[in-house]
């Protein structure tokens, strides 16, 4: 199952630039994986050491925030667009 994941400009290091890349997996944890593989380091910035999504990263699946759904275990289907956003804090 391939999906497109939108990178934020924060995390483009790890991916020579680009803004969008393709992974492939049935669930967001394999997807992370994928990720990871083709991408060395990138997990790490979007899950913390305890393996869970980092407090002020939000992922989508679609349009659909994955803490409301099943975090790592929500279902990445086929062709499905995943997005990193970082949280902005500010006042």
């Amino acid at each position: 199952m391939s999906v497109s994941v939108r990178i934020p400009t924060i995390l483009r290091t790890y991916t020579g630039g680009e803004s969008e890349v393709s992974a492939s997996g049935e669930t967001l944890a394999a997807v992370l994986d994928d990720l990871d593989t083709n991408y060395n380091g990138i997990k790490g910035r979007i899950l913390d050491e305890a393996g869970e999504l980092r407090r002020f990263v939000n992922v989508y699946v679609g349009n659909d925030d994955v803490r409301f759904l099943d975090n790592l275990s929500t279902p990445t289907p086929d062709g499905a667009q995943i997005s990193v956003i970082p949280a902005v804090a500010g006042g």
